[in-house]
């Protein structure tokens, strides 16, 4: 019986026993499970919630040799585990043609084409899993900085391109329909806020949108049709929902992307669905989400998610992972009445195909199998994106299994949100601690930490930090390590900073630094910012023209640097400008808005005279309709020398940290750490001194040659021979490596007997009575010093030599 039926069974028995008087369940059926991960249980939730995944990589993973595992760790279906986890659906990515025009090489991401996808289908549906459809309308990735037209597509008009949508559809859903697929829904379009099909505007792309609805209306008349956008931050849906129904889409269900990494709260993402479930009478869902279980690379092709400062609203762990999926469903199924009607993770099962030891083997197989994210093939269709960057899963590390195969215990959490899971306290994470400061003078760490645990507990506990704080002089960005409640390893980032502007980055609250001109743009929260969580955010649905400005005085004279960051796209007229203007006169450069994922820095050269005054401006004049994006991370810096030459320092650093610490001891090792910390603290300076970089550069090599081995053997020395007064006994040790030094000290209860420093010992009639040891340090040069202690004998007196009888 698979966990899908277990758990429908489990769910109508409760209801029965409720709706007939009986008593309420049992303590035993309302108690969470044990498992390996805390799951809060969400309260009332349908047994009708689709729990879905998407695993459109499936064919090509298989192809290239990957396994599928149950929890026990045996060969296993992929489809077959899922059920057993309790998911309900699959979701099948489809692309017209993903396959080159000469050498027929797939473009990758599973080169998913419709034949794909129905076998695909096919095993989903023998396992008990529903299937949605999902219809990208292109050759390869669509998404909303991307939504070409299929090849086959590319020269045709709007008439003609629809009605190709609505006979591509038709044909491909009736191959589902004879392979027995059981399609629960389509979704017609994929990440489509933008355009559809090589379409933009609404009346364009809504043409798109009905024929493919009407292709699915005819071929599966009982299958939701659903419309699939992304960004809820922006709160742009209730706009997206009344331009579909002022042109008269016919659809079921609104589904958004939700990423908790750039798509704000899931408070937040139920206010924006339930608006749509309310005012335009939609289903609603999220067709993506998901959350990463580590920072490690699987297979040697860089992950999005690589840095900790990308994903902080949930720790990056299994943990993580589950509570992330369990809220998701939570916000969902919180949306006005019953509307929610369910959730699919992206890509769980997209592992690598090999180790990142193997990395030429794993590009053989991503350009054979196309089970990379994008082949070299691809370049063809995507030439800027897929042609330059094409390699392996840039997804592993959110996979909800591991590398081997094997069910992670997060994706049980499809089942755990029906009954709670419960599992053994532990400390999962802790706040980060965050300082930036003018003067290193001003640096004040925190005393305590607040270390955050799996069962939604913390804790604030006393934190001891590391003396390299000590050697923070200047301007630079650190990280110094600390220890928390004794036993946790924590650090703090700090930034010493000669930013000439007040909130660069726009996180002070009050943000009054700036000022706002034109219309369109704010300084508020954004998930697109690039320092933080706030910047000067834009966006309108007509032209428009807006800027952010400071005014900066008492500058000391000279020259200095005016730097920041654009992030933004569907910008296609009018100017994006940063701009300086001092008595000398006003530089500029331009800001480039280049789409979802490209950050784009600027910078101005800029000359203060002596009245110390400059205007900072980062500007948009007269952008077209649609244009959004924030500004972010401005800087205004003295131009200063580069510093000392820490090219050897660098070097030794690396050095030092790639020796193995386990053919050393720990205490010679703590005193690398310690000189290493102190050395990256140099390093994160913005010019060090000639002097810094020698003494870190000394402290490190000393520590280096400090390092002293362990040996591998030590025995406990033996006494041998008699322990009785008038006969000798020696000392016998076993060590390995051979030691170059061996000295003795023979000890009398405990106390050091005078000249008694070799080997043998001579009992004398002082010893009778008494517990005899001896003392063994052994010494090779490159190990430690060790100094062993036998166990005690106790000395007999030899026949006739006992105490003398007085006379008498």
């Amino acid at each position: 019986m698979t966990r899908k039926l277990t758990k429908t069974i489990s769910v109508a028995i409760a209801a029965a026993l409720t709706m007939g008087g009986a008593s309420a369940a049992s303590a035993s059926e309302d108690s969470p499970v044990d498992a390996g991960v805390f799951v809060t249980k969400v309260d009332g939730l349908s047994p009708d919630f689709t729990m879905g995944v998407d695993v459109s990589s499936y064919l090509s993973l298989i192809e290239s040799g990957v396994r599928f595992r149950d929890a026990d760790g045996r060969r296993a279906d992929l489809f077959e585990v899922l059920a057993d986890h309790g998911v309900t659906d699959v979701r099948l990515r489809v692309w017209n043609d993903p396959f080159h025009s000469d050498t027929g090489q797939g473009y990758g991401g599973g080169n998913v084409d419709v034949e794909r996808a129905v076998e695909m289908g096919r095993r989903a549906t023998e396992a008990g899993l529903g299937v949605l459809v999902d219809f990208h309308y292109s050759d390869f990735w669509a998404d909303p900085a991307k939504q070409k037209a299929p090849k086959a597509w590319a020269a045709l008009d709007l008439n003609e391109k629809a009605g190709a949508t609505a006979t591509y559809t038709a044909a491909s859903l009736r191959a589902f329909a004879e392979a027995g697929v059981d399609v629960r829904m389509v979704q017609v379009g994929n990440e489509t806020n933008n355009g559809v099909a090589g379409e933009t505007g609404w009346p364009a792309m809504s043409r798109i949108f009905q024929a493919g609805s009407e292709a699915v209306r005819d071929v599966f008349p009982d299958a939701l049709v659903a419309l699939h956008f992304t960004n809820p931050e922006q709160g742009r849906y209730p706009d997206i929902a009344a331009q579909l129904d002022a042109n008269g889409v016919d659809y079921d269900v609104f589904a958004s992307s939700y990423y908790p990494y750039w798509h704000g709260t899931v408070e937040h993402l139920t206010t924006e669905l339930s608006t749509i479930a309310r005012d335009h009478g939609k289903k609603v869902m999220v067709a993506e989400t998901s959350w990463a279980h580590t920072l490690e690379d699987g297979d040697g092709h860089g992950n999005v998610i690589d840095l900790a400062s990308e994903a902080t609203q949930y720790p990056i762990s299994v943990q993580g992972q589950a509570r992330a999926l369990r809220d998701v469903i939570a916000a969902v199924d919180a949306v006005e009445g019953d509307a929610g009607i369910g959730v699919y993770y992206w890509e769980p099962a997209w592992l690598p195909v090999g180790p990142a030891s193997e990395l030429e083997r794993n590009r053989r197989l991503w350009e054979r199998d196309g089970s990379g994210w994008a082949t070299s093939a691809a370049a063809e269709y995507d030439p800027d994106d897929a042609g330059e960057y094409y390699g392996g899963s840039a997804w592993d590390n959110q996979a909800l299994f591991d590398a081997a195969g094997r069910p992670l215990e997060s994706l049980a959490t499809f089942e755990y949100v029906y009954t709670g899971a419960v599992t053994e306290r532990a400390i999962e994470s802790y706040d980060p601690v965050s300082l930036t400061v003018t003067d290193a003078a001003d640096i004040d760490l925190p005393d305590t930490v607040t270390l955050r645990y799996n069962d939604l507990s913390s804790e604030e506990v006393p934190v001891a930090w590391s003396d390299a704080l000590t050697w923070i002089t200047g301007p630079g960005s650190y990280v110094v390590s600390g220890v928390a409640g004794g036993a946790t390893d924590v650090s703090a980032s700090i930034t010493v900073s000669d930013n000439a502007l007040r909130d660069p980055d726009f996180e002070e609250q009050d943000a009054d630094a700036w000022t706002v001109t034109g219309s369109g743009g704010a300084i508020e929260w954004s998930a697109d910012a690039t320092s933080g969580t706030y910047a000067f955010k834009f966006w309108s649905d007509a032209a428009y023209s807006t800027s952010v400005s400071q005014t900066v005085t008492g500058l000391p004279a000279g020259e200095y640097a005016l730097r920041a960051v654009a992030h933004g796209g569907s910008f296609t007229s009018g100017t994006a400008t940063l701009r300086a203007e001092t008595a000398a006169g006003t530089v500029d450069a331009p800001l480039q808005l280049t789409g979802w994922g490209s950050f784009n820095a600027a910078e101005v050269p800029v000359t203060v005279g002596d009245d110390g005054e400059v205007v900072v401006t980062a500007a948009l004049a007269e952008a077209n309709a649609g244009t959004w994006g924030v500004f972010d991370e401005f800087s205004l810096t003295a131009v200063a020398g580069s510093g000392a030459d820490v090219t050897q320092l660098t070097a030794l650093v690396e050095r030092a940290e790639g020796l193995d610490a386990s053919r050393y001891t720990a205490g010679s090792v703590r005193t690398l750490t310690s000189a290493i910390a102190k050395a990256r603290i140099v390093l994160g300076a913005t010019t060090p001194t000639a002097a810094q970089v020698d003494a870190a550069s000394a402290l490190v090599q000393d520590a280096i040659d400090g390092l002293v081995r362990p040996f591998r053997k030590v025995g406990e020395p033996k006494i041998t021979g008699s322990a009785t007064v008038g006969k000798t006994v020696s000392a016998k040790l076993s060590v390995s490596p051979r030691p170059t030094t061996t000295t003795y000290q023979w000890l009398r209860n405990g106390e050091p007997i005078a000249g008694a420093t070799r080997s043998t010992y001579r009992v004398g009639r002082e010893d009778a009575g008494d517990a005899l040891t001896v003392a063994v340090t052994v010494g090779l040069r490159g190990y430690e010093t060790v100094t062993v202690v036998s166990d005690p004998v106790t000395v007999r007196s030899a026949p006739g030599n006992g105490p003398k009888k007085p006379r008498g």
